[in-house]
């Protein structure tokens, strides 16, 4: 059975004549490789390559949208703005509105909405919005804000299923304490083809460049799981070293809580050469043990 969820992530608006340049000189992505048909994953850096963002870039109505959390389209809006009075841009939040979609049997709910996505394609058209195909069971529909629903597919408010199911994927996401934290590698954004390494020049290239190429980057983000009777707000994670012994092992950068398995996920910024099986658990919180999970991409640079 499909269901809906609201999702409490935002969109950035970027058009006018020069949006694919400048944009093109902002971010990680080649924005050439932004069709009708497609979205990819992008990173937007500071000039010392650390992210303010990693979001979902595409096309929509002949502006350019940037789909990420609260935080990041935030910190994105200040940053491009500052830039962007020299070019013939405008750059905005967008009123567009976001609902994730799960389902077991995909291709049935993207029949019953004419969504039509060929072998190679992830986004197409959705009455006046946008539907981008994320994996076999999940996928974002963007509306306008006075776009409803269609009847034949249930809402939950809860979100958390759906966060979930993007925590297991791997796919990156920001809060407050993440952003201007992290090389847009640390976060496995090369696995996701969200960096090119081709386009011209872009914000914080170099270091994105010096961690491919140099051997430079040592962190790498992983999948965490743990049983807690409560609901978690971690930020830091702890490794044990010995039996009484504990260091900090890295950063939480994105969480959601299963109240009804008592299931706490995470995704958090540790070393690219943490074992498998590793003792870890939240700074200072001992009764709750997480162990990490498999990430369904390679995080190896090619």
């Amino acid at each position: 059975m499909a269901k809906a969820y609201p999702l409490p992530l935002k969109l950035l608006s970027v058009s006018g004549p020069d949006k694919l340049s400048y944009l093109h000189g902002q971010v990680t992505q080649d924005i050439n490789l932004i069709k009708e048909n497609n979205f990819l994953w992008t990173g937007h850096c500071s000039p010392k390559g650390k992210l303010w963002s990693t979001m979902r870039l595409f096309s929509l109505n002949d502006t350019y949208l940037l789909l990420g959390s609260k935080s990041e389209t935030e910190a994105s809006l200040r940053e491009l703005s500052k830039y962007g009075v020299f070019a013939k841009v405008d750059i905005s939040q967008s009123d567009y509105q976001c609902f994730g979609i799960m389902s077991d049997n995909l291709d049935q709910v993207c029949d019953s909405l004419s969504l039509q996505f060929n072998d190679a394609d992830n986004a197409c058209a959705f009455g006046e919005g946008k539907a981008l195909k994320l994996d076999k069971t999940r996928l974002i529909l963007v509306l306008p804000a006075d776009q409803t629903l269609p009847d034949s597919l249930p809402l939950d408010t809860d979100s958390t299923t759906f966060e979930i199911g993007g925590i297991l994927a791997g796919e990156p996401q920001l809060d407050d304490n993440g952003i201007d934290e992290f090389v847009p590698q640390m976060v496995n954004l090369q696995a996701l083809n969200g960096i090119s390494f081709k386009k011209g020049c872009y914000t914080g290239q170099e270091t994105v460049a010096r961690m491919r190429y140099l051997g430079k980057n040592k962190r790498a983000m992983f999948i965490l799981q743990g049983e807690s009777a409560e609901q978690l707000n971690v930020q830091d994670i702890e490794m044990q070293l010995e039996q009484d012994n504990w260091r900090r092992a890295g950063k939480v950068v994105h969480q959601a809580y299963d109240a009804n398995t008592q299931q706490y996920y995470a995704l958090a910024v540790m070393p690219n050469d943490l074992q498998q099986s590793a003792v870890l658990r939240p700074k200072d919180n001992a009764s709750v043990s997480l162990h990490i999970k498999a990430l369904p991409y390679s995080i190896e640079d090619n």
